[in-house]
């Protein structure tokens, strides 16, 4: 007799929460209802496209590991996604979460993992580009023009300009790796009959140890030269490696003189990489070495906009801004704090505004909190309702003054430690009982009027500014 499938989950509810984060736990399984268990399938609830698509992206391997260790490794996940309407209908999805997925039937005939030195025809050939990463979807500024005209000019007619080598460098989250792929989808659109090969530089020197070990080095060698435009990334990982850095430097030689494309990519510029041989980094400053920049303030909002846009939420201008002025290193955070502001809105039903962003943005990144005080408050609140200050501390009952008034405390009770009372003695010489019929009046203002909220928001961004 088959375990009940509700027991089932819960076991692997037990090892799932034994190998990620808690928060982790709570935002992406704790919300999973188990529906049914029949002839392998086993089948889920979630609450939302978003969510299956989520787990699918992120959590598909300790999923997948995760089924065939408590039910078998003929188990196939099956989603139920709810539907957000009127009717509270659902869809199922089945994931991807099973064994000999028909996604790689037509790739792979049987169980054996395909060698890369493996003959095969052109049409077999897997270039292992990512072609969701495109140039339309790479966004242009001034901190990333040089490199990305450059890269168009090399996905346009490879090998034919100055740019061979095309050397790519820059810190972590730029973008480097997205190029990357949006030159081989380009090469792949314009040049279907070159054999382009993206791959990273840790999977080179990994397969050029299995070569090693397996007496296979001249068939590794070969693979390579046969390719038409070699995309490395991350090629300061050879670093220290002797013989991998003389094996890429034979295959980089015979590609150049063969007038085959180079596009690599590093985290430094070659005259500050340690731990590679000369000889080759004079050959990756043969072309042209561009730096990726951090992205500026405006590039970082285009970003924000297009994957809103992408995700289909709705963020106001006001909480774009305020993201893209405080999340400032990279790319990739700027793309977490939108998924987390997703799931943060989905799971607790709340629209996105300045206060949950700053929320998500401190639980994410370092951030830096600015101090806000209670003078910093009163100023900017007289300011924004052009009042003077003098006003909200008198005891003025114009309703204008009064509406100041509890902002200001509304403002600074969200900011500060201070008490009701202390509160109170700050502004105007209330005591604690105006002071918490102020915060509340606020907060009731703030769910029904959405000028007024609009008018608190935008307080909140200039507080943080």
């Amino acid at each position: 007799m088959k375990t009940d499938f509700k027991s089932l989950w819960n076991n692997c509810l037990q090892i799932i929460r034994d190998n990620i984060s808690d928060a982790a736990y709570n935002t992406w399984f704790a919300p999973i209802i188990p529906i049914s268990y029949r002839e392998n399938i086993f089948t889920v609830q979630v609450p939302s496209q978003f969510f299956y698509e989520y787990l699918e992206e992120k959590f598909i391997d300790l999923i997948q590991k995760t089924l065939y260790r408590v039910m078998g490794e003929e188990t196939i996940l099956n989603y139920r996604v709810v539907v957000a309407s009127a009717s509270d209908t659902a869809v199922e999805i089945r994931g991807e979460s099973k064994k000999q997925s028909p996604t790689y039937e037509k790739a792979t005939k049987t169980d054996k993992v395909p060698s890369p030195f493996d003959r095969v025809e052109p049409q077999e050939f897997d270039s292992q580009v990512n072609l969701k990463y495109t140039f339309n979807n790479f966004f242009e500024g001034n901190s990333n023009k040089l490199a990305r005209t450059a890269a168009e000019a090399v996905a346009i007619s490879p090998a034919k300009t100055a740019f061979n080598p095309l050397f790519i460098h820059g810190c972590s989250g730029v973008g480097k790796t997205h190029l990357c792929h949006a030159i081989g989808s380009k090469l792949m659109e314009l040049h279907p009959e070159k054999k382009v090969l993206y791959l990273s530089a840790h999977l080179f020197k990994v397969q050029y140890t299995d070569a090693t070990r397996f007496n296979t080095v001249n068939d590794f060698i070969n693979f390579y030269q046969g390719i038409d435009i070699l995309i490395i990334d991350d090629i300061q990982e050879l670093s220290g490696l002797t013989k991998t850095q003389n094996t890429f430097f034979h295959i980089f030689n015979h590609l150049h003189q063969n007038n085959k494309q180079l596009i690599m990519t590093s985290d430094c510029a070659p005259m500050n990489m340690v731990g590679v041989e000369e000889r080759l980094l004079t050959r990756f400053r043969w072309g042209l070495t561009t730096r990726l920049d951090r992205p500026e303030k405006e590039l970082r909002k285009t970003i924000l906009q297009q994957k809103i846009l992408a995700d289909g939420l709705s963020i106001s201008e006001n909480v774009i801004d305020y993201i893209a002025e405080n999340v400032t290193d990279n790319v990739r955070d700027l793309e977490g704090i939108v998924v987390s502001l997703m799931a943060h809105s989905i799971i607790n039903n709340r629209d996105i505004d300045i206060t949950l962003a700053r929320k998500v943005i401190e639980q994410s990144i370092k951030f830096e909190v600015k101090k806000i005080t209670v003078q910093k408050i009163q100023d900017v609140v007289c300011e924004y309702f052009n009042i003077k200050k003098d006003l909200i501390q008198s005891k003025s009952r114009k309703r204008e003054i009064v509406q100041a008034r509890q902002v200001a405390m509304y403002f600074t009770k969200m900011h500060t430690e201070l008490s009701l009372a202390q509160i109170g003695s700050y502004i105007g010489q209330r005591n604690h009982a105006t002071v918490l019929h102020a915060c509340n009046n606020v907060k009731g203002l703030i769910d029904v009027d959405k000028s007024f909220r609009a008018n608190v928001e935008e307080i909140e961004r200039i507080l943080h500014n």
